[in-house]
């Protein structure tokens, strides 16, 4: 009997966490498409399959007066590549901070680990690129950096 108990115990236990799991976030119903995809990371094409945009056309005034200030563009203007700057134990990446009409900000932000440890000495200068709802077309490129503290 008491085997008998512990058992009805137990299974009653799986059974009412199971009932706990996590349900779906969106129900699509009968029939309905479920939600597109998000756009992924772009990568950076070589560089002979961008086309560069104007020195003219970027607005790089934000930027220490060492940081690059090379700005393509790839898939039909779908996506902005810029030069980023990282050295040592950092890592660099690209964020679209606003999309008007005239002007694409693009914020350049350079990760470092926190605390930090032992870390090369050298500067890199990788690609890095982000993708736009819209071609960028006439629209002038704004280009920002921040650095960021990440823990290890």
């Amino acid at each position: 009997m008491r085997r008998l108990h512990s058992t009805l115990g137990i299974a009653a236990l799986v059974l009412g966490l199971a009932a706990c799991g996590q349900q779906p976030a969106e129900d699509i119903g009968f029939g309905g498409q479920p939600p597109a995809p998000q756009p992924g990371p772009v990568e950076p094409k070589p560089e002979h399959e961008r086309v560069q945009v104007p020195a003219e056309a970027v607005d790089a005034s934000a930027l220490p007066e060492d940081y690059p200030r090379q700005v393509w563009t790839q898939d039909g203007g779908m996506a902005i590549v810029a030069t980023g700057q990282e050295g040592g134990c950092s890592k660099v990446h690209a964020e679209v901070a606003e999309q008007t009409a005239d002007h694409v900000k693009v914020i350049l932000v350079e990760e470092t680990p926190e605390p930090p440890g032992i870390c090369t000495m050298d500067l890199r200068y990788p690609p890095v690129a982000v993708q736009l709802s819209q071609p960028l077309e006439d629209r002038k490129v704004v280009l920002e950096e921040k650095d960021v503290k990440v823990p290890r």
